[in-house]
């Protein structure tokens, strides 16, 4: 990537948020001739939280000290949450205009918001249930907090016939091996070192050798090296900005632009833990069968959300075979907040079909407080191009990529 002189900086930052700044029913695409919205699916992640414990690896040197966040350590932010009610009310008024809900509160049983058990993902699903029906009961269910769901944490669950060895067999092919992957982001690491201002030539994260092993128990796997360490401290400066804290360490000087080339890092964590096939399977097995049995119940719900996180939002668009595309963020680094929405649509002939969108909010638009959301379609590998995707075929190509259940 070219760095841009510095006086270019600043202009073309507020053309870029002024080109972002434009509201939902903009960017709406419409809807496919002659068919009718009658089901949303989604998986959203949680939104801007603080820091968690170890996130910056400890030994990680800056010029500056990082910040002070007010937020208890890996709770969602008040900031984040009013982001999250923001998009809420976005999607709201999309859903609106497209017929799927009405005005006024929504029938009991027609929203379902199913979270995953940590605080931030609880607290994440009760915010957005506050912007998408202000004044309305819907209910925000979830396990007990801190046990196990296998929605969302399948290998912690023991959800599958996870094989240690066969996943890192399986993301070495996929990504090339571990030092390959680091080669590949070694401009990002050396930006990094830059933006922390340590001034130490061999680095400011505590990195040691790039290794990628099956964990202990042999139900997980354990990664070490560069990218491990970077992506978690790549993550909390694009919190950070996101939440309005400065967004300096005291080394280069941090913007939106630098925010997406660091955010390469990020994503490259997903390459390894959610992204390869096997990993994307086994990641995706048990919410992707939740989601399917949403899609095709005759009893379902109009609305059914779940809450995750962004290894479970990445699993998931792997799986579909699509990038996570979206102003502001890397692609492949799940936004804070952002969703995958899969739509259900009948015809007259009661025939029904897919669509898939992702929906986001940009760093700057969280940061400041914006309205204003984007919504980009999105290709299934297996679909029809630029076409609606019958339901029963979406259903069969989902579920025979998925992993099969522990009994």
């Amino acid at each position: 990537m070219i760095a841009l002189p510095r006086h270019l900086r600043a202009p073309l930052a507020l053309f870029v948020l002024a080109m972002l700044a434009v509201p939902v029913t903009a960017q709406r695409a419409p809807a496919p001739k002659g068919l009718i919205l009658d089901r949303v699916v989604v998986l959203m992640r949680h939104g801007v939280r603080a820091p968690l414990d170890g996130e910056v690896p400890h030994g990680t040197r800056t010029a500056k000290p990082w910040p002070t966040w007010t937020t208890p350590e890996s709770e969602l932010t008040p900031h984040g949450a009013e982001a999250l009610a923001a998009e809420a009310r976005a999607d709201r008024a999309d859903w609106i205009a497209r017929g799927l809900l009405s005005q006024g509160c929504p029938a009991p049983g027609s929203i379902r918001i199913w979270t995953n058990s940590s605080s931030r993902t609880i607290a994440s699903g009760e915010a957005y249930a506050r912007g998408l029906a202000p004044g309305c009961a819907v209910p925000v269910d979830h396990k007990p907090l801190g046990q196990a769901d296998p929605l969302f944490e399948p290998l912690r669950a023991r959800a599958t016939h996870f094989d240690a060895k066969v996943a890192v067999a399986d993301i070495d092919r996929f990504t090339g091996g571990m030092d390959a992957l680091v080669a590949r982001h070694r401009p990002a690491l050396q930006l990094l070192n830059q933006v922390l201002g340590c001034d130490d030539p061999k680095g400011c994260d505590p990195a040691g050798p790039a290794r990628l092993t099956p964990s202990a128990d042999g139900h997980g796997i354990d990664l070490t090296g560069p990218i491990r360490t970077a992506s978690g401290t790549a993550q909390v400066l694009l919190l950070q900005y996101a939440e309005g804290l400065s967004p300096s360490v005291g080394g280069l000087p941090v913007d939106s632009a630098v925010l997406a080339r660091l955010g390469t890092v990020h994503a490259a964590l997903f390459d390894v833990y959610s992204r390869s096939p096997y990993m994307a399977a086994h990641q995706s097995a048990a919410f992707g069968r939740h989601m399917i049995d949403a899609l095709t119940r005759r009893d379902g719900t109009t609305l059914d959300m779940l809450v995750g996180h962004d290894t479970n939002v990445t699993a998931l668009a792997a799986l579909l075979g699509f990038d996570l595309v979206a102003p502001g963020y890397a692609t492949n680094d799940a936004a804070p907040g952002g969703a995958i929405m899969i739509e259900r649509w009948h015809d007259a002939k009661g025939r029904a079909f897919v669509t898939v969108r992702y929906r986001t909010q940009s760093p700057e638009h969280i940061r400041a407080h914006a309205a204003a959301v984007s919504i980009r379609p999105v290709q299934v590998r297996g679909c029809p191009v630029d076409a609606p995707c019958p339901l029963d075929a979406f259903v069969r190509l989902f579920r025979e990529r998925l992993a099969p259940l522990a009994e």
